[in-house]
């Protein structure tokens, strides 16, 4: 709920203009509203000082604070309360399917493929915040890091912790990284039912082939977004492990088979993406959540209390204390 404070009419403000030209004019006016009389001498006469004489301006300085008071009623100032309830239809489930090989620590993208890959996925998952999703890890072999959870805090703690590693056997699994990502999703209620698969490589090991993972999908009415994230040509790659346990880097050619992923998300519904750097990645990442929307009912609630009504009460209560005074203490006009 949020309260803010605003002015019907705005406009009427304008009408505060008239209170410096009525205090021009009260001073240009101020000394033919006093009788006068002309002497030759005053020295016959004793001086005293008469304080009403000096104090009455206030009653002209009471009307246009009156004046001021109505026009800022007038304007109507109010304060809104506003609460909101939002209604999620059956929302997406998404589950990612993260290539953690090690081609993975490539350095074509910056600092690294994985790096930018989760630098960017990170992004992705904080703009779906009425979504589930889940992680799936994949290398020669898969398993999954996070189950669909709508805890957004939960999937973006297991994404930072995602690194290379040699628990996983080496190699491509492609076929069983989407096949566990299936299974994660395959008795979802969700409206929406959808797999990003992403790979830097060819499917080179795994007992599962990956065109019988995605028929699996399409039994279970799961789209698949594919992307193949490398460059063209060379890119720094890891070629072999120095004796202090560090990669060795070396240019190796990007081999992708684009052919396969086209072909997942052909079969599926989806789409297939080609990421060459940072830029590209960022943008498929855009365009994938711009296609996937869940729905959203949103009702705003709103209470007005007007606060017009004490600055009148008060306005012409000013109005009758000057008014009062003019025709008791002063008993003159201004």
């Amino acid at each position: 709920m949020g309260s803010n404070f605003e002015f019907v009419n705005p406009q009427l403000f304008w009408l505060l203009l008239v209170i410096p030209v009525l205090i021009l004019w009260f001073f240009w006016k101020r000394k033919q509203q006093t009788a006068s009389l002309k002497i030759s001498n005053i020295q016959g006469f004793k001086t005293s000082k008469n304080w009403l004489a000096k104090v009455r301006p206030v009653l002209f300085v009471f009307r246009l604070i009156s004046l001021a008071l109505i026009i800022v009623a007038m304007a109507r100032p109010r304060t809104v309360d506003e609460s909101t309830r939002i209604k999620t239809t059956k929302g997406i489930d998404i589950v990612i399917a993260i290539d953690v090989s090690a081609s993975m620590l490539a350095r074509d993208l910056k600092p690294n493929r994985l790096e930018a890959l989760k630098k960017v996925a990170s992004r992705f998952i904080q703009a779906r915040p009425n979504d589930r999703l889940g992680l799936v890890e994949y290398a020669g072999e898969s398993y999954t890091k996070t189950p669909l959870t709508s805890d957004k805090n939960i999937v973006l703690s297991s994404l930072k912790s995602i690194k290379y590693n040699t628990t996983i056997e080496g190699g491509t699994a492609i076929g069983m990284g989407l096949a566990t990502a299936v299974n994660r999703l395959k008795e979802s209620r969700a409206k929406g039912k959808v797999i990003i698969l992403l790979t830097d490589g060819v499917n080179n090991t795994g007992f599962i082939d990956p065109k019988i993972a995605s028929e699996l999908a399409v039994e279970f009415g799961i789209k698949v977004y594919t992307i193949g994230l490398g460059s063209n040509g060379m890119a720094l790659s890891p070629i072999g492990i120095l004796p202090n346990g560090q990669f060795q880097y070396g240019n190796v050619q990007v081999e992708i088979d684009e052919d396969l992923l086209k072909q997942i998300a052909e079969t599926t519904g989806g789409k297939y993406f080609r990421a060459t750097s940072n830029t590209k990645l960022e943008q498929i990442y855009e365009e994938i959540n711009k296609i996937e929307k869940t729905d959203i009912e949103e009702t705003k609630f709103k209470s007005y209390d007007e606060l017009f009504r004490p600055l009148v009460l008060f306005a012409f209560g000013l109005l009758l204390f000057e008014l009062l005074l003019r025709y008791t203490l002063f008993r003159s006009f201004v």
